[in-house]
């Protein structure tokens, strides 16, 4: 069977890079080492990986993965520091137009 895991890396500008791969330790090395000179994380070394999720299921991995991407910096940092009270406070809905805010 195999795992799929996405991950996150902070890049020494302190950006992240979100991916997926099905093997985590060659896909790190691939990065460390500047594999791909066309890759986020190129001109971006030194890398320090920040976080992990293991998936049985590749269709998962990829859902997390692009729900990962479309997420702030703060709210990635909370996620990788385990701050879920803090991944909570960023996940609710602040549109004037969100039930909790309609007719006031």
């Amino acid at each position: 069977m195999y795992f799929y895991y996405v991950y996150i890396i902070e890049c020494s500008d302190k950006s992240y890079y979100t991916g997926i791969t099905n093997d985590l330790d060659k896909r790190y090395k691939e990065h460390e080492f500047g594999k791909y000179k066309d890759c986020y994380t190129f001109k971006r070394r030194p890398l320090i990986l920040k976080f992990q999720e293991p998936f049985n299921d590749v269709l998962q991995a990829i859902y997390f993965e692009k729900k990962l991407k479309g997420w702030t910096r703060v709210k990635k940092k909370a996620l990788i520091e385990g701050d879920s009270d803090m991944l909570q406070i960023l996940s609710e809905c602040r549109n004037a137009t969100h039930y909790k805010y309609y007719g006031k």
